[in-house]
């Protein structure tokens, strides 16, 4: 066995391998970045080397450094994770010829895998059914349109080097197919440094199912069942579960005998993933495989029980797999979420910044049964930063059924604080509360349609209207009751609290709920009565300062998250984001005189939509424009961001500069 791995990664995935190193007695190398220096990987590691600017391009993917740390450090063997240099043959076979042992498959089948076109070539070959498109390289956007019309749209243009969402653009029409190709192009060079493309069909309506797999060196590849992977937004996966709530028996045995035959074509040992589209009719077909550990491997093993980092390692080290394709066996239900440092409210734009909170969920066994499980690479006053992928953690839940699992999802979500940043945690609630996810009937269009303006915020039907306002009056009365505490004042001149008040639901400016309500309390517990003649049992032992509030609310416990704005109350539970202003009734009475404050007019200008590069600027002072024409593209967190023109217009200045850095809402050009 290995006596020391060098993690050639950072963040949640090389915290991730070194847990599993740790639990097997073998010492940690990890590698840092400028911005990483103070980063969580680092300080959980046996040793850390720095390796660079904060770039990738000039520090995580140079090939020389990460051998030059090998070489300081003494290392025998290298886990990639995934992304960087994970699936670089070239970096597989420069540790080969060091000595150093390249934890993944070999050389050859990163090759023949890691290239999306000959990829196909192979699966073809190899009896695996796949999609139509074309296969070969794509030299202009002129072909790329030329292919995309002979193919039928919508297209797919995907980097032949790509992966977790980059490089990849849905065409439908020639313009998306032109400008489609230059920014996957842009996208795939700067993210591998390889910015060959290819195009192929794109399946309406698909869902996207993966199968792991797994070989030794000796010759036995299991698979070890299915992930579905449809809730995806721009090509990257958001949501994921294992097993998938779509596919039956017969579907999984056959997409895992077609993996492995894959697998077995090309030599392959290690963990790897086949990913396949599939129809509506359970008809499925090849897209590409990936040479490395998945993002949301962790549910596999949830439902596998295996270690599949602490399987790599063995086979790495030459051993035989333990158990046969008999032996594994998929119990229970997991889901993962991934949490993202991305503002759902600005179209998931990427927020950068410190995490002024960050307070997980309790992990492991729960009252419930259920099991929280949570992969992260940050803690509470670390930097996110704008070099990389805005991954914050991956929040896993396992339970025996599918419904269990989501409840738990759902519970975990709400207990997870996280403040200072934008954060996709809401729109997580948002999705484990929606009948459809509930049902299971996923496809990849499933944000797109579910949510086609975007996503503002979940807004509270009546019984939740109830639930939070009850809150609201629970809050309300913990504050009063130690505003009444006050020292030096005579123990019979305390002031009353009030019983009657009148509660406000808003989101923003907008008013959801209103009505007057009455908190009783007795000695069987407190109710609060609504002007309706509804009422509702409520207790907590919440307490000012407390920033997540356990509520007992008609028989039904609440984990809300609970701030203090002004003389309003902010409630945060199930996606909902709630301003609530309990007030007594002749004070509700003069708010509704008060004048509502309009926000500022920024329709004649172009802000930065996020903190990020300025690549390009495409129109100059005096130009006109039309609506959906570019104005500009922004670089964020490895994504290009096209900003277009929402109307015509006449551009009054440009106040940015290629190059130039701009922090969220920054003026870009203004407008006559």
């Amino acid at each position: 066995m290995f006596k020391k791995i060098l993690i050639a990664n950072r963040g949640e995935i090389a915290c991730r391998v070194i847990r599993t190193a740790q639990k097997m007695g073998i010492a940690t190398v990890a590698v840092y970045s400028d911005a990483d220096a103070n980063a969580l990987h680092v300080s959980m590691a046996d040793e850390a080397v720095h390796i660079g600017p904060a770039p990738s391009n000039q520090s995580y993917i140079v090939i020389d450094k990460i051998l030059d740390a090998i070489a300081r450090t003494g290392a025998d063997a290298v886990h990639p994770g995934y992304g960087f240099l994970s699936e670089n043959a070239a970096f597989a076979a420069a540790l080969e010829k060091a000595g150093v042992t390249f934890i993944g498959p070999p050389v050859k089948a990163i090759e023949a895998m890691g290239d999306k076109i000959t990829s196909k070539k192979i699966a073809s070959e190899a009896g695996v059914s796949t999609v139509p498109g074309h296969m070969g390289l794509i030299e202009d956007a002129e072909e790329a349109v030329k292919i995309s019309s002979s193919i039928g749209y919508p297209v797919m243009i995907k980097a032949s080097a790509g992966g977790g969402g980059k490089g990849m653009r849905i065409a439908w029409n020639d313009a998306e197919a032109r400008e489609g190709f230059q920014s996957s192009r842009n996208e795939a060079k700067s993210s591998f440094g390889d910015d060959r493309i290819f195009i192929e069909k794109f399946v309406d309506q698909p869902r996207h199912i993966e199968i792991q797999i797994l070989g030794d060196q000796h010759d036995n590849t299991l698979y070890l069942g299915e992930r579905e992977c449809s809730i995806q937004r721009r090509n990257q996966k958001v949501i994921e579960e294992a097993p998938s709530p779509f596919l039956d028996e017969a579907t999984r045995k056959a997409m895992g005998e077609q993996a492995v035959a894959l697998a077995k074509a090309v030599g392959y040992f290690s963990a790897g993933t086949v990913e396949f589209i599939v129809d509506g009719n359970r008809n499925f077909y090849f897209l590409e495989m990936n040479t490395r550990l998945q993002v949301e491997h962790p549910v596999t093993e949830l439902v596998t029980g295996i270690d599949l980092v602490e399987q790599m390692i063995r086979i790495a080290a030459g051993e035989k797999l333990s158990f046969k394709q008999k032996g594994v066996l998929l119990r229970g239900w997991a889901i993962e979420s991934r949490l993202y440092a991305e503002d759902p409210y600005r179209n998931f734009l990427p927020s950068i910044g410190r995490l002024s909170r960050y307070r997980p969920p309790v992990e492991g066994l729960q009252d419930s049964g259920a099991v929280i499980r949570n992969d992260t690479g940050v803690f509470e006053g670390g930097e996110i930063s704008m070099y990389y992928d805005p991954m914050i953690a991956k929040l896993c839940s396992w339970a025996e059924d599918r419904t269990a699992a989501i409840d738990a999802m759902g519970a975990a979500l709400d207990a997870f604080e996280i403040e200072g940043i934008g954060h996709n945690l809401p729109f997580l609630s948002a999705v484990m509360g929606q009948e459809r996810f509930r049902s299971g009937k996923l496809t990849t269009a499933y944000i797109a349609e579910e949510f086609p303006d975007g996503f503002s915020g979940v807004e509270p039907d009546v019984g939740d209207a109830h639930k939070l306002a009850a809150v609201a009056v629970l809050v309300n009365q913990a504050l009063e009751e130690r505003a009444t505490w006050i020292s030096g004042t005579l123990s019979k001149r305390r002031r009353a609290v009030a019983k009657d008040w009148v509660v406000t639901l808003s989101a923003g400016v907008k008013p959801l709920f209103e009505s007057p309500v009455t908190l009783d309390t007795a000695a069987d517990g407190a109710f609060v009565r609504f002007g309706d003649a509804h009422h509702i049992s409520a207790a907590t032992g919440w307490f000012p300062g407390q920033s997540l509030g356990d509520f007992h609310v008609g028989g039904e416990s609440l984990m809300v998250k609970v701030d203090l704005v002004g003389s309003a109350i902010r409630l945060r539970w199930h996606g909902m984001d709630i301003l609530a202003r309990v007030r007594s009734p002749r004070i509700a009475e003069l708010a509704k005189l008060m004048p509502v404050k309009l926000p500022p007019d920024t329709s004649k200008m172009l802000l930065c939509p996020m903190p990020g590069v300025i690549t390009s600027i495409a129109v100059s002072a005096g130009d006109k424009v039309e609506a959906g024409q570019t104005l500009a593209t922004v670089e964020a967190m490895k994504m290009e961001n096209v900003l277009k023109a929402e109307r015509a217009g006449l551009v009054k200045r440009v106040a940015a500069k290629q190059g130039q850095s701009l922090a969220v809402d920054e003026l870009i050009i203004e407008f006559e």
